[in-house]
């Protein structure tokens, strides 16, 4: 059998896509790799689909391949097909190249002991260096994209093999003046120099031997012992250092020699980085930056002429660059004169009003970790620039109008200043702390908006976490930020679960005044309070500690009002939380009451529960008993486990689905439409209850289906779920199953939803009596117009015949039939439509259809339907 077609490809790589993971457990997914390696070299498959294979290589190297050995092999049969393409244009060899790469990768299969590893190497150097390799690598017009392409791979190559390539320092140095593609080669070159200097401690060259090493040295090109040592290297990324660990080059300095053979080489590399984009650019200052940094020989004087342009480039990537060789240099590299241009240029372009909104972000940022020349703090501790003066903060003050991430960024800029020396303040008309005091209160007013929308509240969350981070021990700051949550709290108790999620990332000197306040707010409420259940959620996390009688008083007032199952369950949850904390004789007393005057039984078993590990049980085992993990420890006693094996039984048990639901073969029967459900499981499952939901109103109710035992491995009969569409048109099924695990708990699992194509809701009409069948479809052909819709579409066959295709798919409603000329099918379409289709003689690979409906909404699906056929 012949390799697959390029549709097949289509369609099986779309299904690899969709889940690699499912795909390659499958049956289809076992021989994707050798396939794939197999076909490109097929003749009879296109070069665009060969590249679309690769490219699939390029993605997913490790699903592929997922062991050294597997690597090895595909490796090396990628290889094969690069020497065996004819030497005309082809647009396969820089893939090939690319993949080849990934692939050794990727699998961790580079190494010495590689036979794919030692042809690869070569075959890069002498494509990235212009030498002839043979004639199966294109004619001259495609050796310098070839030369491009080998040059990324040798670095993608040193950047996973630090030190790798240290012996062609010289023959790529060499080729960057001899009119090779610039960009890649200068990318390479700084990358090996930077690798160089940080592991040639262990080298037994000099830097200067391996600087001006040619082509033809008797040297070797690459160094595997070199690429074994573990160096700690910075990320390929412009960025600055934020903690003291991070290292420039390795210990001993370069002789004199070296140090006037690497400052020829990095001014060659700077001189040619006016010929790269920006994003190059940037990239090339930091290896080089990060490569001299250290290095006591080699003062940072040779980047002092980029910094003219620098300083003033409109392009954010080079001027993320120059942010990093200052983090590199500090005044050894940057004058006060230039951090003060640096830093007023970055804060007069934070507020310019016609840059896009990332790009004042990332100017705002800048600014929030500006890397000063002499910080006064120490490392790592955030701070306001010092020379970010009154007049320059004052520009950059958040306001209620700004959108939503430039009001908290510049939020943690004012954050900064405020947590400067007060003395500053004195003699200001408003203060940086006033000016925050009065940016929280307006943001609390927009969120106590009653309906207001969900985005206000989040921001005035957001800002009170940052604030309160930042000025945690300010206690001019914080005491009115907690006095003005608890007004928030008072005016919209619907917030309760923000308030929740902020006590849960406050530090503990601000969670437990916030705790207190929040808790003497909640107590103080009416109990008859519409809130009553975000009252009851805010008292399960603020609950416990001191003044216990108020707690208590207002569980027992409310516990009148607990009329539905959710509020007896906030009430109890609440207990629950006091059982772990404090208890006592008052919550004693509250849960016997509880236990006799709740209404619904699951309610009088938990407070009956709680009240015998109230009464049985000391502080310590009582909180394991109640804690989270069911691993207890040898002292405790067995009541404890049986009480949480109780606890356990009493709750609705969230796991993952041991159930899988699949649609199986329609009946076109009865009034309704009627889906047929494929159930397996797992494991074994009881007392199952199949719950189903449609978003919207296009369908009525459904019934849930209830099946009493599935087991593993013995087969079961379809279920029956009947539709009752508002509106004829597909849909999806959100489907929901509760069931009983053999160890007595009951579980709650969402499965994948279903879904209901247009096809599904099909049904016949009642049969015509023999002899009438014409006049019948002919009647109800004249009757939808002209209140319905009538239209022609195409209908593709493929393969397959017009007498084929009725039967599989529309042989139930076919009303008058002459095969092989033509077709008349009547459909009806719940709740009272109809679709009535004249299907004509076959006209090559396909056929004409006339179709008529009563409802013009159901043309663009009968149309799609048509056009569809053909690909089931």
């Amino acid at each position: 059998m012949g390799p697959p077609s390029r549709d097949a490809w289509a369609q099986r790589l779309g299904a690899f896509r969709t889940s690699p993971a499912a795909f390659l457990a499958g049956a289809e997914g076992e021989h994707l790799g050798r396939d794939l390696l197999s076909d490109l070299r097929s003749e009879k498959l296109s070069e665009p689909t060969k590249v679309s294979l690769l490219a699939l290589s390029l993605e997913y190297p490790a699903q592929l391949w997922p062991d050294a050995p597997a690597a090895e092999a595909a490796a090396t049969s990628l290889l094969d097909t690069l020497v065996l393409l004819p030497p005309r244009p082809s647009a396969l060899r820089r893939p090939l190249l690319l993949a080849t790469t990934t692939v050794l990768v990727a699998g961790g299969a580079l190494g010495p002991s590689s036979g794919a590893s030692g042809r690869l190497l070569p075959l890069l150097l002498g494509l990235a260096s212009g030498r002839d390799v043979g004639r199966s690598f294109g004619p001259a017009s495609e050796q310098r994209p070839l030369q491009a392409t080998a040059c990324e791979c040798l670095r993608e190559l040193e950047s996973c093999q630090p030190g790798l390539l240290g012996g062609s320092l010289g023959p790529l140095r060499s080729l960057l003046g001899q009119g090779g593609p610039v960009q890649p080669l200068s990318l390479l070159l700084a990358l090996t120099l930077r690798h160089t200097l940080l592991v040639r401690g262990r080298s037994g060259a000099g830097l200067r031997s391996l600087l001006l090493a040619g082509v033809s040295s008797g040297g070797s090109a690459w160094d595997w012992t070199l690429a074994k040592g573990d160096v700690h290297l910075q990320p390929q990324a412009p960025c600055w250092p934020t903690a003291e660990g991070e290292q420039g080059p390795a210990e001993g300095e370069p002789s004199s020699e070296d140090t006037q053979e690497l400052r020829a080489t990095v001014a060659q590399l700077l001189d040619a980085s006016y010929l790269l984009t920006p994003v190059a650019q940037a990239q090339l200052l930091w290896l080089l930056g990060w490569a001299l940094r250290g290095l006591r020989t080699q003062p940072p004087v040779l980047f002092k002429p980029q910094l003219v342009r620098l300083l003033g480039t409109a392009q954010l990537a080079l001027l993320h660059s120059i942010l990093a060789l200052k983090a590199a240099f500090g005044e050894a590299l940057f004058t006060a004169q230039d951090e003060a241009l640096l830093l007023r240029r970055l804060t007069l372009a934070a507020q310019h009003p016609s840059l896009p909104q990332p790009t004042h972000l990332f100017y705002l940022h800048c600014i929030l970790t500006f890397p000063e020349n002499w910080p006064l703090g120490p490392e790592g501790e955030e701070a306001a620039p010092l020379l970010l003066g009154p007049q320059l903060c004052r520009s950059l003050m958040p306001s209620l109008l700004h959108e939503p991430m430039a009001l908290l960024a510049r939020l943690h800029l004012l954050c900064l200043c405020c947590a400067e020396d007060e003395d500053e303040e004195k003699g200001r008309v408003q203060s940086p702390q006033q000016y925050l005091e009065e940016l929280l209160a307006g943001l609390r007013q927009r969120a106590a908006l009653e309906g207001g929308p969900r985005a206000l509240a989040i921001l005035c969350f957001q800002a009170s976490y940052l604030v309160a981070s930042c000025l945690a021990k300010q206690l001019t700051v914080v005491t009115p930020l907690i006095h003005g949550l608890a007004q928030l709290y008072q005016a919209r108790p619907v917030l309760a679960p923000h308030f929740v999620d902020l006590l849960d990332q406050l530090g503990p000197e601000l969670r437990e005044p916030l705790r207190q306040v929040l808790r003497q707010e909640v107590v103080s409420r009416p109990v008859r309070d519409e809130a009553l259940r975000w009252h009851l959620h805010m008292l399960a996390k603020v609950a416990g500690g001191d003044a216990q009688n108020a707690t208590l008083s207002f569980l027992q007032a409310a516990a009148a009002h607990c009329t539905d199952w959710g509020l007896q369950q906030a009430l109890l949850g609440v207990c629950r939380v006091l059982l772990q904390t404090s208890g006592g004789a008052g919550l004693a007393d509250l849960l016997q009451v509880l236990a006799r005057q709740l209404e619904d039984p699951d309610g009088r078993d938990h407070a009956r529960l709680y009240y015998i590990l109230l009464a049985h049980l000391a502080g310590p085992k009582l909180g394991m008993a109640l804690g989270p993990s069911l691993a207890v420890p040898a002292l405790a006693s067995s009541l404890v486990a049986e009480n949480q094996g109780f606890t356990a039984t009493l709750m609705v048990q969230e796991t993952p689905a041991p159930i899988q639901l699949s649609l199986g073969p329609q009946r076109a029967k009865g009034p309704f439409p009627v889906l047929q459900l494929q159930v397996e499981t797992l494991e074994p499952v009881y007392s199952l209850e199949l719950r189903f939901h449609v978003e919207g109103q296009l369908y009525g109710p459904l019934e849930a289906i209830h099946v009493p035992c599935l087991c593993p491995g013995r087969p079961t009969h379809p279920l029956s779920l009947s539709l009752q569409p508002r509106c004829p048109a597909p849909a999806q099924l959100d489907v929901q199953a509760l069931y009983t695990t053999p160890a007595g708990l009951t579980c709650h699992a969402c499965l994948p939803p279903l879904a209901v194509s247009f096809a599904d809701l099909f049904l016949p009409f009642p049969q015509a009596p023999k002899g009438a069948e014409s006049n019948f479809f002919e009647e109800l052909w004249d009757s939808c117009l002209p209140k319905g819709a009538e239209s022609r579409v195409w209908c593709p066959l493929g393969p397959q015949s017009l007498e084929t295709l009725v039967a599989r798919h529309l042989g139930p409603f076919v009303v008058v039939a002459q095969p092989p000329t033509s077709y008349h099918i009547a459909v009806r379409l719940p709740p009272d439509s109809m679709l009535l289709l004249r299907l004509e003689m076959a006209r090559g690979d396909g056929v004409p259809v006339a179709l008529r409906t009563d409802d013009w909404a159901v043309l663009p699906l009968a149309g799609d339907y048509l056009r569809g056929l053909s690909a089931c």
